[in-house]
């Protein structure tokens, strides 16, 4: 299973924008949250995991119908 780690970066495009990537750091991780930095609103957001297909994954800005999702999968890779 892949599960988030701390002090790596993941990154997920948004639904409705191509161009929009939302980009979060993990700065700490219980079983159940995952603490992370959201840069575009210079706070730090809890909140807590789900699995699916064998993936951790959260919903930084809450649950909506086109949120983002970010998953332990994407790894954001340096460029």
């Amino acid at each position: 299973m892949n599960t988030f780690q701390v002090g790596r970066s993941y990154a997920t495009r948004s639904i409705g924008d191509y161009d929009c990537i939302f980009r979060f750091t993990v700065l700490a991780r219980t079983a159940k949250t995952v603490t992370v930095y959201d840069p575009t609103n210079r706070r730090n957001v809890k909140r807590g995991l789900s699995i699916w297909q064998g993936n951790e994954q959260f919903s930084p800005f809450g649950r909506y119908s086109m949120s983002p999702i970010v998953g332990a999968d994407d790894l954001e890779v340096a460029s």
